[in-house]
């Protein structure tokens, strides 16, 4: 079994250069794959590999740099969801582009998942989804607002355009894994907003801790790796990916005549030219190459987000 860490902290790094290649040999020496993502503000990502991998890359970062209070969280893989294992440095950990919202300096107030329920059942409260369109799709909490969003760049034209008239109004904010969150309701306070709550630990602490049978949580989670989804207790979910766009399909999209498996589906079927085609059919049938001879290609793994929240 491989065991998937998402994990996070927001923390002044100046050293976050010299730390790369550092980071890049444990993590090789220990046979992880996966992204981390370093800036001066801090850590981000997600990686995956053995226990004892896990164990040992964790406690390798609190040894070489400041991350004794990492937000993290487990969730499990039959196979190995990441081809590559990329340490990139980044002007942001997570990417909004505004100078004020600086989770080092202020945030939310955080909500456990325990509470997270009659929080977003008040009829005063506004929740938001900071997840983007294609995220949101798979699933969200029940009476959530959906921003539809293409990026998380975009959540600040929606703030100015759809919250900032709510601003003594209680709002609970979500996403995946608490990291986004962690910027927009910085960014929300720093804008003026006086009541703002995020989940702590995100969809995926919420799905792992609370019982499907008393969850507001309707459909499934999407994780930006090779499993697509996970649904309540972190199992896999139902989706597949498109590996023409990278964006999730379920059964009705898989028999919709405008799919072809490997190569488009309904939602990127009129977005390409020929020569992409061309170039996807080609991947595809290396792919299926590799699976004959039981062998692994570069191409039959996913490892960057759909081609709407690029950007």
């Amino acid at each position: 079994m491989i065991v998937v860490a998402a994990l996070y902290q927001f923390v002044e790094l100046p050293n976050y250069q010299e730390l790369r290649s550092s980071i890049k040999a444990f993590c090789e020496v220990q046979g992880i794959k996966g992204t981390l993502l370093l800036a001066s503000e801090g850590i981000n990502g997600t990686i995956a590999g053995s226990r004892v991998a896990i164990d040992a890359v964790v406690e390798y970062l609190k040894k070489i740099g400041p991350f004794q209070n990492l937000e993290y969280k487990e969730s499990e893989a039959k196979t190995m969801p990441f081809m590559r294992l990329k340490i990139k440095l980044k002007k942001e950990i997570v990417t909004l582009g505004v100078d004020a919202a600086d989770p080092r300096q202020m945030v939310g107030s955080y909500v456990a998942p325990n509470d997270w329920n009659e929080l977003i059942s008040r009829s005063d409260v506004i929740t938001v989804d900071t997840r983007n369109d294609y995220e949101v799709m798979l699933g969200t909490f029940k009476g959530a607002v959906n921003p539809k969003t293409a990026t998380f760049k975009d959540f600040v034209e929606y703030t100015e355009k759809n919250l900032m008239q709510h601003k003594d109004k209680t709002i609970a904010m979500y996403c995946t894994g608490g990291i986004r969150c962690e910027r927009s309701t910085s960014y929300l306070k720093a804008k003026g907003f006086k009541e703002v709550y995020h989940l702590k630990g995100g969809i995926l602490k919420y799905l792992e801790e609370i019982p499907e049978e008393k969850s507001l949580w309707e459909g499934e989670c999407f994780v930006f790796d090779q499993r697509v989804a996970v649904k309540h207790g972190l199992e896999l979910g139902s989706y597949d990916m498109c590996y023409g766009c990278r964006m999730p399909i379920n059964d009705e999209d898989k028999a919709s005549e405008y799919f072809l498996e490997g190569v488009h589906c309904p939602h990127c079927y009129e977005s390409h030219n020929d020569k992409h085609y061309a170039r996807v059919k080609e991947r595809h049938k290396q792919v299926q190459l590799a699976k004959a001879k039981r062998q692994k290609h570069i191409g039959d793994v996913s490892e960057t987000r759909p081609i709407a929240s690029r950007g």
